[in-house]
This record gives C-alpha cells, sequence and structure tokens, in this order.
C-alpha cells in the first residue's frame, strides 16, 4: 500500500512531456467559427504569431493614424479561403503586433477569433494581413502551438524551434530558424559570384560553380564555393522573388546531410540560416516549447 502511494504520487509530480502533446500535421484544416470559411492552415514554428488573409482592413469609426491607440476598437475585413469564397467579418482590435522578415518590418492589427478543428474549437490570436497571394491564406504560428501541440512533418526525432546544426562545407555552426512553414531551406549569402554568369537569365547559370560568403550569427564568416543545382521562386508576403540553389551537407554536427539551400542575404534577419521542409520532412518533429 505504501509502494502504490508513492507511485501515484510520481504519476502526479512528473510533468507533462511533449508526448502528452496532440499532434498536428504540417498543415491542418481548421475553420474560422461564424465564418462559413475553412481553411487549409499551415503550421509554421517559424513564426510567433498566427496570421489571417484579410483585405479591406477598415477600423469601425473614428480611426486613430497611430495603430496602437485603435487598440478596443472594432475592424471591418473581407476574408477568403483557397477556393475563393468570401466573408466579411468584424472583431475587437486587441493589440498590434510588429513583423520583421528579409524585406524588413511591419505592424499589423491582432484579433482573436475562435476556430474549429479536430471536433473541438479553440481561440486563436491572428494578426490580419493580406496574403492573397500566398498558398496558405491562414497561418498557425508558435504562440498557438506552445505548450499544446507537436507539428509532424515527418515521423521522426523531435526538434525545437531553433537548433544547432552545421553546414560542412562552411565550417560553420548556425544558431537556425526551423520553420514548418517554409518548403525550402535559405542560408544567408552575400557577395555572390558566379563563373561565366549570364546575367540577364539566371536558369543559364545552373551548373555553374558559384562562390559566396557566409557568416553565423556570431559573426564568423567562411568562404563556400560549389555548384548552382537549380533556381526556385520564393514567395512571401511582399511577393515573389528567383534564388539560386545549391546543394549543401547540413544538419546536427556529425549527422549532416546533403540537401537543397537557396541563398539570400539574410544581414536582417536574427537567424543566418532556416531550416524548412524539404530537411525536415522524414526525420524530425518540431516542438516549440523545446
Amino acid at each position: 500500500m505504501y509502494y502504490r502511494s508513492i507511485l501515484m504520487l510520481l504519476c502526479f509530480l512528473v510533468p507533462f512531456s511533449s508526448q502528452a502533446k496532440q499532434t498536428l500535421k504540417s498543415v491542418e484544416k481548421m475553420c474560422v467559427v461564424g465564418s462559413g470559411l475553412c481553411y487549409a492552415a499551415r503550421m509554421d514554428t517559424g513564426a510567433s504569431h498566427s496570421s489571417l488573409n484579410a483585405t479591406d482592413i477598415t477600423i469601425v469609426g473614428k480611426a486613430h493614424k497611430k495603430m496602437s491607440k485603435n487598440i478596443g476598437k472594432m475592424v471591418r475585413f473581407t476574408t477568403f479561403d483557397e477556393q475563393g469564397r468570401s466573408t466579411n467579418m468584424e472583431a475587437k482590435i486587441i493589440d498590434t503586433s510588429t513583423v520583421k522578415n528579409s524585406q524588413g518590418t511591419e505592424s499589423r492589427y491582432t484579433v482573436e477569433l475562435e476556430i474549429s478543428f479536430h471536433h473541438k474549437q479553440q481561440k486563436v490570436k491572428v494578426n490580419l494581413r493580406d496574403r492573397s497571394h500566398m498558398d496558405y491564406k491562414l497561418l498557425i504560428g508558435r504562440s498557438f502551438l506552445k505548450k499544446h501541440y507537436l507539428v509532424d512533418v515527418s515521423d521522426k526525432k523531435i526538434i525545437g524551434p531553433t537548433a544547432k546544426l552545421s553546414i560542412v562545407e562552411s565550417g560553420l555552426l548556425f544558431n537556425t530558424r526551423i520553420d514548418t512553414g517554409a518548403v525550402e531551406n535559405s542560408l544567408h549569402a552575400v557577395n555572390i559570384k558566379i563563373d561565366n554568369e549570364d546575367k540577364l537569365d539566371m536558369e543559364n547559370n545552373i551548373g555553374k560553380m558559384v562562390t559566396f560568403v557566409t557568416e553565423n550569427e556570431k559573426g564568423i564568416k567562411a568562404t563556400v564555393r560549389t555548384r548552382i543545382s537549380n533556381t526556385s521562386l520564393i514567395r512571401n508576403a511582399q511577393g515573389s522573388e528567383i534564388r539560386y540553389m545549391v546543394k549543401l551537407n547540413v544538419g546536427e554536427p556529425g549527422s549532416e546531410f546533403l540537401v537543397d539551400v537557396n541563398l539570400r542575404d539574410r544581414t536582417k534577419m536574427s537567424n543566418k540560416l532556416l531550416i524548412g521542409r524539404n530537411w525536415l520532412q522524414g526525420h524530425y518533429i518540431v516542438d516549440v516549447d523545446l
């Protein structure tokens, strides 16, 4: 009886681990309650906040030029899903958020909505942003996932929202952002020089040797020379751009493997290496609480 009591006490004292969390796929069907719309929502561990496609954003009543002064007011906006179905909504502004990406920073209104998925309803704070040109109109970030969910893009090892990863060809260790919202990996690269470069058509440079300088978060630089394997069209909130792709050995020290990486000037970004689904898939589950 004494040992049984001790065992029961230990069960209560042991903290919940990642095994107690619900596992979500990288894309889940989520419906905004009261809107009549359902979205293919992208689970994005690279984003701090969740974001909903919204256009024609208008403050109900008199609007203040300073966005923070409009907190507490109602905002009216139009949203539409991936099939083009649209609806008009109103919600109370509960905050503003500043979002930083490779193009700079921008401020957005934050509202709280109720979403339904997996036969339950849950409130989520989303910032409002025109995502018309993006594949996914609802993006779910770390603030929603934290403490409750794992994001499974594979069925393998667990990794956190950041990780120490190395790139063999550079000899550097990066404090890497793990981003399930990104298809591809992206590496900070400047001074990109291509042998016998065709400056008019990037496609004609595939297969040529390229030299570039990269740098990790500690400011340690390295020059890398490799071959251009492809080009990639990248779409984000600011539009689209074409980047060169190279194959590099990326991974936890001693466990690196060859993967496609696009080259981008990430000087303004905190993390100089971003890991997307093409590295995660088949290898890792992402736990944003780690």
